[in-house]
């Protein structure tokens, strides 16, 4: 079984550092431009990085439904792949946005184009299961000569 979901769970264990990361980020941001909890406005400086972090919080739960949906039902490590550019997108949107807000564009459309790819793969490997385990269908077999 382990076998089965171990590149999954690595980049899960990935996934939830990097958002103690950008947790991280705000703090020190807090401290730095002194905004104290639960206040939420200050310099832009200070907005963009509480608004990367707050964005990508929102994303991760539908990102490790869909990572794990894809590794378990389709291929457990074309699933972990797509996750790992999803991360580094982030990683990425993060760090751009923290800049400026327009270097944040390209890195979120890329990973929601990821998004995408993983809702896809995801739908495929579920409806796969319900044909081949209810009709008896197998739509990923290619027939043999």
């Amino acid at each position: 079984m382990l076998d089965q979901i171990h590149w999954l769970a690595a980049v899960t264990v990935l996934g939830v550092l990097e958002q103690a990361y950008f947790f991280l980020q705000v703090i020190y941001a807090r401290r730095l431009f002194g905004i104290s909890p639960p206040k939420i406005s200050g310099p832009p400086e200070f907005e963009r990085i509480f608004r990367a972090q707050v964005n990508s919080s929102e994303y991760f739960p539908i990102f490790l439904a869909l990572l794990w949906q894809a590794g378990l039902f389709f291929h457990q490590g074309l699933a972990a792949a797509l996750g790992l550019l999803y991360l580094y997108a982030r990683y990425c949107y993060f760090m751009g946005y923290k800049a400026s807000p327009s270097e944040r564009l390209t890195p979120i459309y890329f990973s929601a184009g990821v998004l995408w790819i993983l809702i896809a793969v995801s739908a495929l490997g579920i409806l796969h299961f319900f044909l081949s385990h209810y009709v008896g269908l197998n739509v990923l077999q290619f027939p043999t000569a």
